[in-house]
């Protein structure tokens, strides 16, 4: 048997290649929409991929799968669980079987067992893998996509609060906890291969191991230790945070089936060109480095920087409706566009050199400020207004006094909360967010926008926090 896994470290996202190595076949599990991967790997290794499983229908990240089967013949093997309302809608273009409770299929001589796991979404399902073809009757492993992670669980909570299914937390909860008394059935010995790791936003605390055992995860995972649903329930609905805008998104690209026409040609243009796309049909996004962006940067542009937490960010400040302009260095372009497919954002139409817009004249800056600056200079100042861009839980684990706060995923689309005549000072956690918060508020006419240096964790070292 052959084994490979693969992993997006921008989505925490796990895929994974099991292969027959006497039949040549090969399976990709919750495929990413890069298949060059796979491909490649296949290729390597003397392999024909003939299956493509997934585990649910993604709210994270943007499926190969539709890709896959398309372009090389794939056959889908994907739920058959949860009703309608949780059903592929673009299957009857593909090779396809859909998957119940206990069906079994073979890749070669390596057989899976599927198990219905609802919970995090209700058509959830799981493969154990066992491998025949080396002489094994029993289970090597278990996919769980979405289900149990390192130490956590599935969040139940996406589909109200990303995808407006009103009822369905309470709900998916319960189904949890009745798909957690089926895992804990399986052999101790049973290896867990799950579908994301630390950083991903489908849990609350998942681990930073790749993979575990069923017999681990039941001594240690915190979502294991309970007996009664009740108590289960409250402490898995309990702090679970905002879920990123684009979630709503990518639960609809995936049921419907992500394009298959990303491959389009950029252009690249000037500087001086960028004045015809500062308009609400196109979003200009610099890619620099939030330094390079604080000391100059074009009006009317976005700053997300180059670096893995990019795809979450574009995902929640960029429409889906917008064409994407990118301010990046030459040899990041391409990257930086598989990144925004990977969520869907495929209206990539032009590109600037980034080293050209520093040498134009016209350039914006923003100022930082120290945590000593903010409570000597503009505390008490009626001009300013704090602006705390963190989520809920860090909110309410400390807060500065009098600041408002507005979640940055949300801040373009309520501005009005800023005091008219007011400026604001941006702060988060460290200062990584804050700095994405500066240049969305000076996009948007907030131009003396100041930035708290350090973010929340600096202040908290010399000035004592509000606690709710």
């Amino acid at each position: 048997m052959y084994f490979k896994s693969f992993f997006d470290e921008n989505l925490a996202q796990m895929s994974y290649m099991v292969g027959c190595q006497r039949t040549g076949e090969a399976l990709v599990i919750d495929p990413a929409r890069d298949a060059t991967p796979y491909l490649e790997t296949a290729e390597k290794e003397g392999f024909t991929i003939t299956k493509a499983a997934e585990t649910h229908i993604h709210a994270d990240f943007l499926s190969g799968a539709r890709e896959l089967a398309n372009s090389n013949q794939v056959e889908l093997l994907v739920s058959g669980e949860g009703g309608e309302d949780w059903s592929y809608q673009y299957l009857d273009e593909t090779k396809h079987q859909l998957l119940k409770d206990n069906d079994q299929f073979y890749v070669g001589n390596i057989r899976m067992d599927v198990m219905h796991t609802p919970g995090h979404t209700p058509e959830s399902i799981s493969f154990l893998l066992t491998d025949e073809g080396g002489g094994s009757e029993v289970p090597m492993g278990i996919f769980t996509g979405d289900f149990v992670f390192v130490g956590d669980v599935g969040r139940p909570d996406l589909l109200e609060k990303a995808a407006g299914e009103e009822g369905t937390s309470a709900e998916g909860a319960k189904q949890m906890f009745a798909s957690l008394k089926r895992f804990k059935q399986l052999g101790d010995y049973v290896q867990v291969w799950p579908g994301h790791g630390a950083g991903s936003a489908c849990g609350k605390s998942l681990g930073a191991v790749p993979s575990s055992t069923v017999g681990y995860e039941k001594l240690n995972n915190w979502a294991l230790q309970f007996d009664e649903e009740e108590a289960f329930t409250e402490q898995l609905l309990d702090g679970q945070p905002e879920p990123p805008k684009y979630f709503a998104m990518m639960k609809k690209l995936n049921k419907q089936g992500p394009s298959l026409e990303k491959d389009r040609d950029m252009k690249q243009l000037t500087p001086e060109a960028l004045e015809a796309y500062k308009t609400d049909d196109y979003v200009i996004l610099d890619t620099r480095s939030k330094e390079e962006f604080k000391e100059g940067h074009l009006p009317g542009t976005i700053n997300i920087s180059y670096d893995k937490s990019l795809p979450n960010w574009a995902g929640w400040i960029i429409g889906y409706d917008q064409s994407i302009v990118l301010i990046s260095r030459m040899d990041q372009v391409s990257d930086v566009k598989k990144m925004l497919e990977s969520i869907g954002l495929d209206d990539v139409i032009a590109y600037v050199d980034a080293g050209e817009i520093e040498k134009q004249s016209s350039l914006e800056t923003y100022q930082n400020i120290s945590p000593r600056e903010l409570e000597a200079q503009y505390r008490e100042h009626e001009d300013y207004v704090i602006v705390d861009v963190r989520n809920q839980n860090e909110w309410n684990e400390g807060h500065i006094q009098g600041a408002e706060r507005i979640l940055l995923g949300e801040l373009q689309e309520n501005l009005d909360q800023i005091p008219t005549g007011k400026t604001p000072i941006v702060h988060c956690q460290s200062g990584k967010r804050s700095a994405i918060a500066a240049s969305v508020l000076q996009a948007n006419g907030f131009k003396d926008v100041l930035n708290l240096t350090g973010g929340f964790s600096a202040y908290q070292k010399e000035y004592q926090p509000v606690t709710p």
